[in-house]
């Protein structure tokens, strides 16, 4: 048991997880693609309105597949931002490609679509927009710029399920889309993503590279009388009974989302005094966004502010974190990429940024404690 009262994360569990789990192994069928694994796959096309779904072993294999699908080698360049998780990047250092880092918008922490192009050289192979809290990236731009350079876009939308941009769901807009389902996430499977494809000519491939580089998945279709090696591959398939425990969430995924984001606007009403007084800053949704509520944060004045009200918070049982430290600082950042341009906003942003609790299930009278303890800690 935690010592704290307030948990940063509780992972959701909406009670049918169970019994989903009891069904797939009752199937005699645990293995990858069973059952509720295709259920998840098609709730994720009917949401999203993407061609095709894959659940995977995780958001940082769904990434990996979409590197092998965009045949990302050694020498090529990837653009990304910095301010982002070592999955991102490690997709394509591990094809031998070179991670170029974009500094970020400071009001949405996300890849900042005016500095893209100058980072753009003619070993340029994709770009990658990772859309932070939940919130949309500019795409418009970002893919009228790969247009104009023949590049791929691949969206990490760890974060993103149930956002959209412009009413178009995040992961659609690229050729490739990455969802997380870890405890972390709105929706899980303890360990889990999915890749969102959305040209037809990429999903047989995807599924050969996806089954071990074999043609298995037309051989349970009954296309083919026997399977074969056809390619190079790995095992990105999750377990059913994981994918049992997702289905269970995504069966309820508006009642999460909802209960989510009245726990993000509380806490937005509550701050938003200590904001107008310049004290903290609080996370901006551009209007043609709609954000799923995946976390809420606050900008302090600067590290040295943030490290003693996290001290505060926790003196108080309510458990707070800050986030990554961005990519380009580490030591492998240094060795497998350079930063695109001036770092203006991605180091300093990200030494004031505090995530407070929220999950699934988080009590008004909680958010209430908490805020009450943020501006406890501003003597408001």
């Amino acid at each position: 048991m935690s010592s704290f009262k307030i948990n940063f994360n509780v992972p959701p569990f909406t009670g049918k997880e169970m019994e989903y789990m009891k069904q797939a192994v009752d199937n005699q069928k645990i293995c990858g693609d069973g059952i509720f694994t295709k259920k998840c796959n098609e709730w994720l096309e009917n949401k999203t309105g993407t061609t095709k779904c894959l659940l995977t072993t995780s958001c940082t294999h769904a990434t990996e597949l979409a590197a092998l699908l965009s045949e990302i080698k050694e020498g090529d360049e990837v653009i990304m931002p910095s301010y982002t998780f070592v999955s991102t990047a490690d997709a394509f250092v591990l094809r031998g490609a070179t991670v170029v880092f974009v500094d970020i918008r400071p009001e949405t922490m996300n890849i900042d679509e005016r500095l893209i192009e100058a980072a753009i050289t003619e070993k340029t192979k994709a770009i990658v927009p990772v859309h932070y809290a939940g919130v949309s990236c500019e795409m418009d731009t970002i893919m009228e710029l790969a247009k104009k350079y023949n590049l791929v876009v691949i969206e990490d939308a760890a974060q993103g399920i149930m956002s959209t941009y412009k009413g178009k769901a995040l992961g659609t807009f690229g050729e490739f889309g990455c969802f997380s389902f870890h405890e972390t996430k709105n929706y899980t499977m303890g360990e889990g993503g999915a890749l969102l494809i959305q040209h037809e000519k990429d999903i047989e491939d995807a599924e050969i590279i996806r089954e071990k580089g074999t043609n298995r998945s037309k051989f349970f279709r009954g296309q083919i009388d026997k399977y074969t090696w056809v390619n190079y591959g790995s095992s990105y398939l999750p377990s059913d009974m994981n994918a049992a425990y997702l289905y269970a969430q995504l069966e309820l995924a508006d009642v999460i989302n909802d209960n989510r984001l009245r726990s993000w606007n509380q806490y937005y009403k509550g701050l938003t005094p200590l904001m107008e007084q310049g004290v903290i800053e609080l996370p901006f949704i551009p209007e043609h966004c709609v954000h799923n509520a995946h976390m809420f944060f606050i900008k302090t004045k600067d590290i040295e502010e943030r490290s003693k009200l996290i001290e505060h918070l926790k003196s108080n049982g309510i458990y707070a974190v800050f986030h990554y430290i961005p990519l380009h600082s580490a030591p492998a950042g240094k060795k497998f990429g350079r930063f695109s341009g001036e770092d203006r906003y991605t180091t300093k942003e990200s030494e004031r940024l505090l995530r407070l609790p929220l999950y699934y299930g988080l009590k008004e009278e909680q958010v209430a404690f908490i805020i009450e303890k943020v501006n406890e800690f501003y003597g408001r």
